[in-house]
């Protein structure tokens, strides 16, 4: 079996998933306690007004052995400590940004496929299809997210989210790995 014997697989779970993902994010609730608003939300914009695209640091430190100096050190004590998001102005692309998602779950399942089809045989049957695709697919879907938290502050509970997410979306791709491969 070859990853091209498994093209049906990975389209249709692509499918499943990107639709399990919408609904994931516009309907259910566990996300929408995910993003606080600031107690002065005009004056961050303000002082954000201006920054390219871009992932900011604040403090910003460019070189290691500046968190030596007591200036650098204050600034950390004093915080607060902020790892900076910022967006091209504009409405977000909602088209773009779901065709990217739909890509990205595609790609997930070429890797589905890759790993079934080096570690199955023709006769393999759906759970042992399922199990495999099925792991992949979390681990690319939810594993990904635990360096946000121990690096970039990201809150645990968002990272337990993603991970509950992931496994929602390697249990379909399995399914489907497991009923059409």
């Amino acid at each position: 079996m070859s990853i091209a014997d498994l093209w049906l697989p990975i389209l249709v779970s692509a499918v499943v998933v990107w639709i399990a993902s919408a609904l994931v994010w516009t309907v259910l609730p566990w996300h929408k306690s995910d993003y606080a608003k600031t107690g002065d939300e005009a004056g961050v914009r303000a002082a954000l007004k201006g920054l390219r695209p871009g992932f900011y640091n604040v403090p910003h430190c460019t070189d290691q052995k500046d968190l030596k100096t007591p200036e650098m050190q204050q600034k950390f004590a004093d915080g607060p400590l902020a790892f900076i998001t910022v967006l091209p102005n504009g409405l977000p692309s909602m088209g773009r940004s779901m065709g990217l998602m739909f890509a990205y779950f595609v790609f997930v399942g070429v890797l589905c496929a890759y790993v079934v089809s080096r570690t199955t045989g023709p006769d393999a049957s759906y759970l042992e299809v399922f199990r495999i695709a099925g792991t992949v697919a979390w681990i690319a879907n939810g594993v990904g997210h635990i360096p946000d938290s121990v690096w970039f502050g990201r809150p645990w509970s968002h990272t337990a989210k993603s991970l509950f997410d992931g496994l929602i979306y390697g249990l379909l791709t399995g399914g489907v790995f497991g009923w059409l491969a």
